[in-house]
């Protein structure tokens, strides 16, 4: 069925891992506590009151579990890029791309907040000292500052990784900390207020629980950073063990120091006459916690040690979200889903430095055009919206590829991720309640992403897509499928002549298919050495089809999996039934038949047989042991079409259906009853139907299928929510009986394939007794 292709590797556009824990986990923290705390605290206050430690708390939660998802695929795919290569492979097309050009959007634009808030917080320290350069006014100045720390940290990130690392460490250990000083002192004041308890007992919840709702969508950017430690694992030194590390140690530290600046604000603040806290706070916006700072700090330096703190959170904020759009965009430029501009790495400095200087201009262009609440609105959208199809791909993943190395597993699982999912998108959604504008910008650069892949990317990713299948002939096309992955000559003999019964039963065609398996380290192009070596077991299958007079449709396809290339073929040559061989055991662990067959079993794209091979007998007589539901009908079906066809004239197709010692006479007639309905609409003359009684059903399957020269069993019928690769029965009833044993499943119905594909994990046996 499949074949190892070895070659020399190819030359690949790689970044260089000079990341550790610290420095990785510090950007990741740069990239949480920036500009959100700082300038949005006021706002979120305006709209949760005292609830804002509240909004903190959840968000913080919401954050955790999304974060999973990272850990998890970050360990799995140590590659730049983060959530646009995991959706691209877990979905792929369209979807693939947008995660793609949603995840360098919205750090971009998390940039232009950043770097807004920068040149306002700059432009306050003139203020302060009552002087404004050139006769700039205030508005003026901020939009200069903004400029002038974008083109600074689009420098540094052209520079490369280490300096980065550098410069964002001691930027970030110095707002770490600035805002424990004003923790400190925002507690003492706190507790030398009287009365303070009061402002979270009284009126806690002002807006109701729809104000927390909207204060956590939009400070949910504050709680975006994490992701970028995912995004640069290309660059970062022991990926699986780093990366889930530096994730969660980031959040603590970030979620710990907001919930604490939550407290101190609503708790400290004296507010003028007549207005709450969070009223206040709210009417200040941006600049609220520097008034949270100039009430706490002793000397009269609160204001001014806050700007500073604000300034250095800012920037390192802005350092973090530049690389994070600058490593996306990259690695969409190398996939061919942006210009390939974007995927040129500098000679001497081995950074992606057009997608670092194109990014800066994208930010920059954010910055000019939007006000700083709908900068943060579009954001927080764009990063639920990407948070919430990365989820989506660790429940695919987590069934596609289980083959992963993982160094984190989310726990619970599936239920985490899902319940992410349902918390990005009803955050998104309340977030249009507060700002309109963002939502149209982030719809609006959806469109135009769309449009650009169906008009041009969708192309150049075709035509630099390697072509999988390396040899198709087709002579005759029949509506009804047989599809035959084949591995050797003798497997080709076997399931060959059986697929080929099979087919002239139903009118129908031979899909001879070969698959050339290519490790992931070398190119599917590489794979092309081996395609004469795979003729002579397609030639086998055609002999096979020839004394049948069945059309054969033979494939020679390349895959860096067998059992994804079968169920490729499968759906794309709309196959009706798939034949696959077992020889009685595996030598992969922890699963039941092989790595190739249990992933195909487990959800079936089309109705399959698994034939455990014994030595040929003239077929005379065929065994049907009944176990009930639909896959017993179809293989009463199945072997009614091996029956007719047998070297002496059409076998005997016996039925036989065990039941408990001393059955009633009620249960012997059902039981006759169940027999006779798998038989109507089926014209064999040749059937007999038998009652057994015993304790055990295997044992009288294995004794009377031994007298015949061929077991047909249908699986047992899988409950919605749990996996079944055939029942123990039916597996129990192969590994014991000394003539071959074909095992039928149908397929799964779309429910059914739904919720294996994205809830479920693979079927791992357990052992028999």
């Amino acid at each position: 069925m499949a074949q190892k292709a070895s070659a020399n590797r190819r030359e690949e556009v790689t970044l260089s891992r000079t990341l550790g824990l610290f420095s990785i986990t510090m950007i990741g923290v740069g990239g949480m506590i920036g500009a959100g705390i700082f300038a949005l605290t006021g706002i979120a206050a305006g709209e949760a009151g005292p609830a804002l430690i509240l909004v903190f708390a959840l968000n913080g939660v919401v954050t955790t579990m999304t974060a999973m998802a990272y850990a998890e695929l970050g360990s799995a795919f140590p590659e730049a890029g983060g959530g646009y290569l995991w959706v691209k492979e877990a979905i792929g097309g369209a979807q693939g791309f947008l995660a793609g050009w949603m995840n360098w959007f919205a750090p971009a634009v998390a940039g232009s907040l950043y770097a807004l808030t920068f040149g306002r917080f700059a432009a306050e320290l003139f203020v302060m000292a009552d002087w404004l350069p050139f006769g700039l006014s205030v508005e003026q100045l901020t939009l200069a500052l903004m400029t002038l720390v974008i083109a600074l940290f689009t420098v540094v990130n052209y520079r490369g990784a280490s300096e980065t690392g550098k410069i964002g460490n001691v930027v970030t250990m110095t707002k770490i900390l600035i805002l424990g000083l004003l923790v400190l002192f925002g507690i003492a004041a706190m507790l030398g207020t009287a009365g303070w308890q009061e402002r979270f007992t009284v009126d806690f919840l002002p807006e109701g629980l729809l104000g927390v709702a909207v204060a956590m969508g939009l400070t949910f950017i504050a709680f975006e950073g994490y992701e970028i430690i995912a995004q640069s694992g290309e660059e970062v030194v022991d990926p699986k063990r780093n990366i889930p590390r530096a994730i969660f140690i980031a959040i603590g530290i970030a979620v710990s120091i907001y919930i604490l600046v939550g407290l101190v604000s609503i708790g400290s603040v004296v507010p003028p006459e007549g207005l709450a806290v969070h009223e206040y706070l709210g009417a200040a916006k941006e600049v609220a916690i520097v008034e949270v700072a100039r009430q706490t700090f002793p000397w009269g330096m609160g204001a001014l040690v806050l700007l500073l703190s604000g300034l250095a959170s800012t920037m390192s904020a802005l350092n973090a979200a530049t690389y994070s759009a600058s490593r996306v965009s990259f690695a969409m430029g190398r996939d061919h889903n942006l210009p390939t501009i974007f995927a040129q790495v500098h000679p001497v400095r081995h950074t992606p430095y057009w997608a670092v200087l194109l990014s800066g201009l994208l930010m920059l262009l954010m910055a000019w055009l939007l006000p700083i609440e709908d900068l943060a609105a579009a954001a927080s959208i764009m990063f639920l919206l990407l948070f919430l199809q990365v989820n989506v791909a660790v429940l695919l993943l987590r069934r596609k590829r289980p083959d992963l190395e993982r160094g984190f597993k989310i726990p619970w699982f599936p239920a985490i991720p899902v319940i992410a999912i349902l918390c990005n998108a009803l955050l998104a959604v309340y977030l249009f309640t507060f700002s309109p504008i963002g939502w149209y910008f982030a719809i609006g650069w959806i469109i135009v992403g769309l449009l650009a892949y169906y008009t041009y990317f969708s192309r150049m990713e075709a035509m630099e897509k390697p072509k999988e299948i390396l040899l198709e002939e087709v002579l005759i096309s029949r509506e009804y499928s047989v599809l035959v992955p084949v591995a050797n000559p003798q497997q080709a003999r076997i399931l060959g002549g059986i697929g080929a019964i099979l087919a002239q039963d139903q009118g129908g065609e031979l899909l001879a298919l070969h698959v050339v398996e290519v490790p992931p380290q070398l190119s599917l192009g590489e794979g092309r050495l081996f395609l004469k070596e795979g003729r002579a077991n397609l030639d086998e299958v055609i002999r096979q089809g020839k004394a049948r007079d069945v059309p054969v449709h033979t494939i020679i396809r390349l895959g860096r999996t067998t059992h994804e290339a079968v169920t490729k073929t499968a759906l794309e040559n709309a196959s009706d039934l798939i034949v696959l061989g077992w020889p009685g055991h595996t030598s992969t662990a922890g699963r039941l038949f092989g790595s190739v067959i249990d992933p195909i079993i487990d959800n079936p794209p089309t109705d399959v047989a698994l034939v455990r091979i014994r030595q040929r007998r003239p077929l005379r007589s065929v065994l049907v042991p009944i176990v009930g539901g639909p896959n017993s009908r179809k293989a009463v079906q199945l072997a009614v079409a091996m029956a007719e066809e047998g070297e002496e004239g059409p076998a005997t197709v016996k039925l036989l259906h065990v039941l408990p010692p001393h059955a009633r006479e009620a249960t012997r007639v059902r039981a006759q009853r169940a027999m006779n309905e798998l038989l109507e609409g089926i014209d064999y003359e040749h059937v007999e139907t038998m009652l057994v009684e015993s304790n055990s059903v295997v044992e009288p399957v294995v004794e009377c299928g031994n007298e015949c020269d061929l077991i047909v069993v249908g699986a047992t019928e899988e409950p919605l929510f749990k996996n079944l690769l055939v029942g123990r029965l039916t597996e129990r009833i192969a590994r014991q009986a000394k003539v071959t044993v074909v095992m039928v499943k149908r397929r799964s119905g779309a429910l059914k394939s739904w919720v294996r594909q994205t809830l479920l994990e693979p079927t791992v046996p357990k052992p028999l007794e």
